[in-house]
Formats: C-alpha cells, structure tokens, sequence
C-alpha cells in the first residue's frame, strides 16, 4: 500500500480572493472555508475591485501564471456581473463563486432577480447604522485600555484583562463590525488587594466580560514589546493570569481564553454571553 503524500510537500498553494468590490466578503467566506483544510499551506493574494473585463483578464493571467508553476489555485469570488464570472470562469483554476447559487436560490425566493449593481454591500446602505458603527468606533478610541471614564454607563460591555490579553482588537473588532460601544480596562497590580472589581469599573460589573490567555503565549507576545523584561517573564504573566482568573471568578465575570481563538471568535462569544445584538 502506498503512503499518503502530506499535502503541502509540494509547497503552498495559490488561493486567490477576488471581489468587485472590498474583497472582505470573499477573504472572510474563503478563509473560513481554508480553514477546514489545516494541513495544507495556501498563498493567499486578494483582488479587490474588478470592474472592467480587462481587469478580469489581468486576474486571469495572473492566476495563470501560478497555474503553470504549478497545481491549479483556488479562486474564491464575490463578482456579481455575469460577464466578469465568466472571463474568472476561463482561468486554469478551481473557480468558487460564493454568491452565484445563493443568488439563484435568492431570486427563486423572492420572485425577482438579483441586482447587478457593484459595491452595495460595502457601501454605506443604511445610513443611520453607518453613523453608529463610526460612533462606536470613536467610543471605543477614547476608552481604550482605561484612557477614560466619561459615559462609561453607556458602554454594551466593558473588556477587563491583564495587558496584551487581546482587549484593544477586539474592542475593535466589535464597535467596527457590530456597532457596539465597547470600553477596555487593564488589569494591574495595583487592581489586586481588593477582593471586588477595580474601583474605575466596579460600578459596571454586570458589563464586565474578562479575558485570559496562556502564561507561555503572553510571555511571547509580551516579549515582542519588552525583550527580556520581568513585564514578559514567564513567571510575572504567570501570576498576573491566575490573579486575573480568580477575580473573574469571585466577582462572576464571565470570561474566556483567547490564545486559540480569532478576534471573530471571541466577539462571537461575547455577544452571545452578554447577550448583545448588533
């Protein structure tokens, strides 16, 4: 019997993202879908904004050019214009059209058929949302990693961790995507010999959601920022985690531990914690 072939001896392989718009729905639906295959190593390259056939012929080429030098890419799109699928569609590639389907099953649905109209999902559409993500975002800038305590009873949920636990990209993440006006408070010694919350964010308890990690992945993350330093010992994160557990737990602050999730991930379950909606 002949021995399977570990799939990236070969070296990686050419995955391409190709949108008429952003390329964010193409590189988020293709990655989550990359992601089933941990075993092989991709060569990702986005394309945003094709429009034109030239354009679509350029892409062409280009993933042509990988195809000579080697296995066929992966091509994920998002291009709605049925002539551009096309050209996409001549390439020496596997061609994914993540809406093509969809819209068809959409269209069914609805009675009617789907616009052609370019960059409508990334566009402002619903202005009023648009407005409030900005203001989440500005939200979350000013209080970010316990710069201030203005209006935080007006915050959705406020991120308390040791430092460099991930609260900033979250935060982020979720006054970005979702519209949600976020704090973020770092945990220090000084924060330690009272039994409750620190006192800036005792108040807001019922908001707090805390985050983890390894003692090993902030020491290497830590390390980065200070070489060498007791801040990123593996002995100083160390204590810092356990202290930071242990006052989640006194004060029932939910929490997680983000040294193998996403930022997607952990907004996902703090939104579905919290119970938050965007």
């Amino acid at each position: 019997m002949t021995t399977p072939v570990a799939p990236d001896v070969a070296g990686p392989r050419a995955a391409y993202f190709v949108s008429d718009s952003t390329g964010v729905t193409a590189e988020t639906l293709g990655n989550a879908l990359l992601a089933n295959f941990p075993g092989i190593r991709f060569l990702k390259h986005t394309i945003p904004f094709v429009v034109t056939d030239a354009e679509a012929h350029t892409v062409v080429a280009s993933i042509d050019a990988d195809a000579d030098a080697g296995r066929a890419p992966l091509v994920f799109t998002t291009v709605k214009h049925a002539a551009l699928r096309g050209i996409l569609a001549t390439s020496k590639a596997t061609l994914i059209d993540l809406l093509a389907g969809h819209l068809t099953e959409l269209e069914t649905a609805l009675g009617t058929t789907a616009s052609e109209q370019l960059g409508q999902f990334h566009g402002l559409g619903d202005t009023d949302r648009y407005f409030a993500r900005m203001r989440a975002v500005e939200y979350a800038i000013e209080h970010d990693d316990g710069q201030s305590s203005r209006a935080l009873d007006q915050a959705d949920v406020v991120i308390i961790a040791p430092s460099r636990c991930g609260k900033t990209p979250t935060t982020m993440y979720l006054a970005l995507q979702h519209g949600l006006r976020v704090a973020n408070y770092p945990l220090t010694d000084d924060d330690y010999p009272s039994e409750g919350l620190p006192r800036a964010v005792a108040k807001y308890g019922v908001r707090c959601f805390g985050l983890t990690t390894t003692p090993l992945r902030l020491s290497q993350v830590r390390h980065e920022r200070r070489p060498s330093s007791q801040y990123s010992s593996l002995e100083q994160c160390t204590i810092e985690l356990r202290r930071a557990e242990d006052l989640y737990r006194r004060n029932r602050v939910p929490f997680l531990n983000s040294s193998t999730k996403s930022v997607e991930e952990m907004s996902a379950v703090i939104m579905q914690t919290m119970k938050l909606r965007s």
